[in-house]
């Protein structure tokens, strides 16, 4: 044989090998998720251990419609003692503040407080929000819960029963709420299938995988490491906690229960551009991701693995192809029901035409995250360095058609924009307006974006 031709051989054997792993972390997803999710976990007994304190901050960035819904289950949770730290960004998200304090007079027994406006101690403004709380907070254990996150009342315990001694972060592995509406289907479907694969595998392996939608921490750990301000630095702030963590020998594990995640309104847009801005990250935190990652999808891994076949042991490559598809969408079939935990707010048809979208569009997305590797996140802009370091770009306002704002109903003033300088960004749903920092006048929204 000719070199190319062993040079095709051997591609063809690694990649067989490399698509045989897949099949692995198929079984590992499904044997472990089926041990680890939704078990019950005994409490300990409330007379005769004494349970940590958790400080539970919820950082809030614009009003939604399940804000009340979701914000209310944390004042209903089963745990004696724990307090709530509401870190609202925006000084100017009246409705934020007004459902917070709704539901603290309703609840007058629970230990909350509103921080308003943030810190800056970084470029990440998650982490610029929080600031105030983290360094308020007065018990042993955090929890960073995000304000789409809906909790069940016995959650907190499970999470805090899975912190042994040993354990320094527990997280919840990411899912759906039941939702109607074809883009709550495609959420529920990626979450369910093929984030939920590599996340139940990974964490069987011990492979860094956190997630800071829902994630309890030692606070003493985070002190250790120079605290929130030490982490300013990064977009991925959730993977740098567990990476510390880790780095000071304690484990991170998941917990029984998933993160029920209760957004609202949602699109098939914005889910596509929120797959993406995370491939963008772990393409900075984990370059080999950017060869691994498109080969492991499922149309992709196919296509290769039935070529390989093909040459080597001379199968049918359409037959091949098309026995793959169907054994790894039932494997998806059943590792969803896994997570669900009971029956699905969809049918087969529907799960089938969501999960063929979101697998045929997968490498799209990819390839998209490549090729625009800044990130837009909320109403900044980002470029990221190899390691997941982030810089803010300075981005120009877009000025048409409006080169003038009035400075407020009734003022009967106006400003111009060019003039104006230090603005902070605050598109809030409450009224679509950008406040200058600092100041009263108030303009309409028409940058989105730091000047």
């Amino acid at each position: 044989m000719t070199p190319v031709l062993y040079t095709l051989y051997g591609f063809a054997i690694l990649f067989l090998v490399y698509w045989s792993s897949l099949w692995i972390v198929h079984i590992m997803a499904l044997v472990y998720g089926k041990w680890r999710l939704h078990r019950k976990l005994e409490p300990p007994d409330l007379e005769g251990a004494e349970l940590e304190g958790v400080s539970i901050i919820k950082p809030l960035y614009q009003s939604q419609e399940t804000l009340l819904e979701n914000l209310e289950t944390f004042f209903t949770l089963k745990y004696p003692k724990y307090e709530l730290l509401f870190c609202i960004q925006e000084v100017e998200d009246a409705e934020s503040q007004s459902i917070v304090k709704k539901l603290i007079d309703l609840y007058p027994k629970v230990d909350a407080k509103i921080f308003r406006g943030g810190e800056e101690v970084g470029v990440n403004p998650k982490i610029n929000n929080m600031a105030p709380a983290y360094r308020a907070a007065k018990y042993p254990l955090l929890l960073v819960s995000d304000a789409g996150i809906k909790m069940k009342e016995d959650t907190l315990m499970d999470m805090v029963v899975s912190m042994k001694e040993n354990v320094g972060l527990v997280h919840q592995m990411p899912f759906s709420c039941d939702r109607t509406g074809l883009p709550a289907i495609l959420e529920k479907v990626y979450f369910g299938t093929g984030h939920a694969r590599i996340y139940l595998s990974a964490n069987l392996l011990g492979i860094n995988c956190a997630t800071g939608m829902s994630a309890l921490m030692r606070k003493n750990l985070l002190d250790n490491a120079g605290g929130f301000p030490a982490f300013g630095c990064y977009l991925a702030e959730d993977f740098f906690f567990a990476k510390s963590i880790q780095g000071q020998g304690y484990h991170v594990v998941i917990s029984s229960q998933p993160a029920w995640q209760n957004p609202g309104e949602s699109s098939i847009t914005y889910f596509q551009n929120r797959i993406s801005r995370w491939t963008k990250l772990r393409a900075a935190m984990c370059p080999h991701t950017i060869l691994l990652e498109p080969i492991s999808e499922c149309m992709v891994a196919g296509g290769l693995a039935a070529w390989a076949a093909y040459l080597i042991f001379r199968t049918d490559p359409v037959v091949f192809y098309l026995i793959h598809v169907l054994f790894w969408f039932l494997s998806d079939w059943v590792l969803i029901h896994i997570v669900q935990n009971g029956s699905l707010p969809f049918n087969k048809f529907e799960f089938l035409v969501m999960w063929l979208f979101r697998e045929l569009g997968a490498p799209y997305i990819f390839m998209h995250a490549l090729c625009n590797p800044a990130i837009r996140w909320r109403n900044f802009e980002f470029r990221l360095r190899w390691g997941g370091r982030a810089e803010a770009m300075q981005v120009k306002p877009k000025l048409t058609p409006l080169d003038y704002g009035k400075a407020g109903p009734g003022y009967g003033a106006e400003v111009r924009l060019d003039k104006v300088r230090d603005y902070r960004a605050a598109e809030y749903s409450a009224n679509n307006y950008l406040r200058k920092g600092g100041g009263d006048v108030m303009l309409p929204l028409t940058i989105k974006s730091v000047i």
